[in-house]
């Protein structure tokens, strides 16, 4: 049995479909159209899409497998939040360096055999510097082996929807089979935008390791555009021979946040420009209307059986409404559907209904998934019973 809730058209609603560029902008002007606008020319493939909804303004070549360079970052990065997040590892606590991590090439720390630094350094190291050295230190430290965590990382990315991507390391070093795609990039960036605290690091454009010893070493963010190009603050550049210049960004302007993705660029000249054409598109002809704040409260639900007779039904994220610029949201309606009831034992990743967006025709073009607020235990059959015999003389 399932309660709905018709909340009308004049009310905000959540998400939506996946807008088509074609569609009118500002003052009514038309939005360029994908399909007869490339807006990166020079890339093997890109994609633009607006980070809350998920919703993608521009892809070319998206799902195309190719090697990803130090974008493979992302996922070590991600594995490393979701690790702080679960409180398995702290900011403060060391990781020692073994000799096989200090002895990687490429975009380096400078990690020596048995130095120590915290994990708040080593994040540092990877997201302003791509430390390929920093990325196995930290792939052993939280797994004892980079192959152990490199099988985390490509189960993670099997979660996550990541149908063209399989990685054999850890930080994006050239090795067979190791490819992702620009749609497979943007999810797993995506997911790591969820946690809040990344963009302190992939947003610095200039930090120091070592500071207080005789040998600091300054870090400087590979990413430009950090710099360069308001409103950016991450993600994360790759370059290899065989990658040639990639670079998965994020900005953020007025609560719209979008993720760009270019791969296998002729230069970082290139990339970036083309990465500013896409974030100037989308800024210019979209725009965002927030409806929920992460873990906001849509309404309580009961649990059956449970330690707690409700909980709260909570948005696992922010929830926004992209619309064109200059288009009304009273053109679509939000419908909250929930379980009516629960049986205890309920999880917080336990999903216990939903909010459904329809266009003005009632064709469903959004549907946003949603959590209790708190795990909740079954409760024992002396609670049950109390509960019961409380309720029988309420009634009497």
């Amino acid at each position: 049995m399932k309660r709905t809730l018709n909340l009308g058209l004049s009310v905000l609603i959540t998400c939506v479909a996946f807008f088509s560029p074609m569609a009118a902008a500002a003052n009514e002007k038309p939005a360029p159209d994908q399909k007869e606008m490339n807006f990166a020319p020079h890339a093997t493939s890109a994609i633009l899409m607006e980070a809350d909804t998920g919703t993608v303004l521009f892809e070319k070549n998206a799902h195309e497998k190719l090697p990803p360079a130090s974008i493979t970052k992302v996922m070590t990065l991600l594995l490393i939040m979701e690790a702080l997040d679960r409180g398995e590892i702290k900011l403060t606590d060391k990781v020692r360096t073994s000799e096989r991590a200090a002895s990687m090439g490429g975009s380096q720390i400078f990690l020596q055999p048995g130095e120590e630094m915290t994990v708040e350094d080593m994040i540092k190291g990877i997201a302003i510097a791509s430390g390929n050295d920093a990325s196995v230190a930290m792939a052993e430290h939280l797994a004892g082996t980079e192959e152990a965590f490199v099988a985390r990382m490509n189960e993670r990315a099997k979660q996550l929807g990541m149908k063209n991507t399989h990685f054999v390391n850890s930080n994006g070093l050239p090795a067979p089979n190791h490819y992702s795609s620009a749609m497979d990039i943007a999810i797993m960036s995506r997911e790591l935008l969820k946690h809040e605290l990344i963009t302190k690091y992939t947003g610095t454009y200039q930090d120091y390791l070592r500071k207080d010893t005789d040998n600091p070493f300054w870090l400087v963010n590979t990413n430009r555009l950090v710099r360069f190009y308001e409103g950016v603050d991450g993600l994360k550049t790759g370059y290899t021979s065989e990658a040639k210049y990639c670079l998965t960004a994020t900005a953020k302007r007025n609560n719209m946040r979008v993720i760009a993705v270019v791969m296998g660029e002729p230069d970082t000249k290139t990339r970036n420009a083309e990465v500013a054409t896409l974030f100037t598109y989308a800024f210019t002809h979209f725009q965002v209307q927030p409806v929920y704040k992460k873990g906001e409260v849509v309404q309580p639900i009961t649990v059956d059986k449970g330690k707690l007779p409700q909980v709260n039904v909570i948005t696992p994220q922010a929830v926004s409404l992209l619309m064109k610029r200059g288009e009304s949201s009273d053109h679509y309606t939000r419908e909250v559907v929930l379980n009516q009831t629960v049986n205890a034992p309920i999880s917080k990743d336990q999903v216990v209904g939903h909010i459904f967006i329809r266009n003005k025709e009632g064709k469903e073009v959004s549907r946003i998934d949603l959590y209790p607020e708190q795990s909740i235990e079954k409760a024992g059959m002396w609670e049950i019973l109390k509960r019961t015999t409380k309720h029988v003389l309420i009634g009497y």
